[in-house]
């Protein structure tokens, strides 16, 4: 609460200032990015202007990896982050310094990366949501329903018998009574190993899945 009057006064004292200080900064930081090679940076009208999404696949990196050498060696912390790109959140106690830190850091894993600008990273011709869903119970049957472990590489026809949600973004890739398509087991893989979190599931690692016994 004391954070929350705290905020309400400060805005108070100098709304017309107070963002668009903050706004001008990160105008002027998504700038310096989009001069970077092998940086992306997603833009697109409406959008909050104080959130910058970073994208490192042309780096050949993986979000997960850049997050992970940005906090070590720049001290940088993300609002959060995906298995291709990075969200940096400013605030109106951000200042320069902290933005010539990340600009930095991007600029250190851009040159260090450089040999994968002209080759990009291998990506997977599958984005979920999939348009072959195929459902053989309704949810709440296959919630009931005796169910068995299998190893995800096995599972390939077998109906779901859990949630299975790459956490970001944080969709569903299979609910409890959806058929297991060759195309979600690869999606699923692949963000797995570039360090996406799996939620709903028992096995987090992904090595295994429930299905139903139908």
């Amino acid at each position: 609460m004391a954070s929350l009057d705290a905020a309400r006064a400060q805005l108070s004292e100098s709304p017309d200032i107070i963002f668009s200080q903050a706004i001008a900064l990160a105008f002027e930081t998504t700038c310096s990015l989009k001069q970077i090679p092998g940086i992306s940076v997603l833009t697109f009208p409406a959008m909050d202007p104080l959130r910058l999404t970073v994208g490192f696949w042309k780096l050949g990196l993986s979000g997960y990896k850049a997050d992970e050498i940005l906090y070590r060696d720049y001290g940088v912390i993300c609002e959060i982050v995906g298995s291709k790109s990075i969200t940096y959140t400013l605030n109106l106690g951000a200042c320069r310094d902290h933005v010539q830190k990340l600009l930095l850091g991007i600029k250190h894993l851009a040159g260090i990366n450089g040999s994968y600008q002209q080759v990009e990273e291998r990506m997977l011709t599958v984005h979920a949501p999939f348009d072959d869903i195929i459902m053989s119970l309704i949810p709440r049957d296959a919630f009931f329903a005796s169910k068995r472990k299998v190893r995800i590489k096995e599972s390939l026809g077998e109906v779901s018998g859990e949630l299975v949600c790459p956490y970001p973004p944080g969709i569903p890739v299979l609910i409890p009574g959806e058929v297991i398509t060759e195309k979600a087991i690869d999606y699923l893989l692949h963000v797995r190993s570039k360090g996406t979190v799996i939620t709903g599931v028992s096995d987090p690692l992904l090595s295994s899945i429930v299905v139903c016994n139908v």
